[in-house]
């Protein structure tokens, strides 16, 4: 059991109400989905260490079944689509961009795969991904995705 996060928020969706799209873990994930919130309650430790003050996550899109993540247009192989995978935000502790930053420097220690600074023009409404899987290609591990397309790195857009 993790202090501060559960299945049912991780697989929680607006949308998926919204459509009435079960939006269940299915069986076999649950490991999976369970390393996937040890991630992220690693990454919540590690924010609310830096601020010296509790600094609580709101996931804005953990698991999607097939079904949810096609009416969202989520890529065809996102983690999301294999309990890998958690879009957040921090606002205690700062905008995306900020939180992007601080984790770049501890994507190993904190056992992020890929870490994803997602449409920083957007200011605080972007939001952070994170997955527990690295990329094949090592320099798609740390990125940010505007509008413009991928970059590189922690970037503002």
């Amino acid at each position: 059991m993790l202090r501060n996060f559960s299945i049912k928020e991780f697989t929680d969706s607006v949308k998926a109400k919204e459509l009435r799209i079960d939006n269940s873990l299915p069986e076999g994930l649950e490991d999976i989905a369970e390393s996937t919130l040890q991630m992220m309650q690693g990454i919540r430790d590690h924010l609310s260490a830096v601020k010296d003050d509790e600094v609580p996550i709101t996931i804005t899109s953990g698991y999607r079944c097939p079904k949810l993540n096609k009416a969202i247009g989520g890529g065809l192989v996102s983690d999301h689509l294999k309990a890998m995978a958690v879009d957040f935000r921090a606002p205690a502790f700062g905008t995306p961009i900020e939180v992007a930053r601080e984790l770049s420097k501890h994507v190993d220690a904190l056992g992020i795969g890929q870490l994803i600074n997602e449409y920083p023009e957007r200011g605080s409404d972007g939001w952070v991904h994170v997955s527990t899987r690295k990329p094949v290609k090592a320099f798609n591990r740390v990125i940010t995705i505007t509008q413009a397309g991928p970059i590189v790195g922690v970037h503002k857009a």
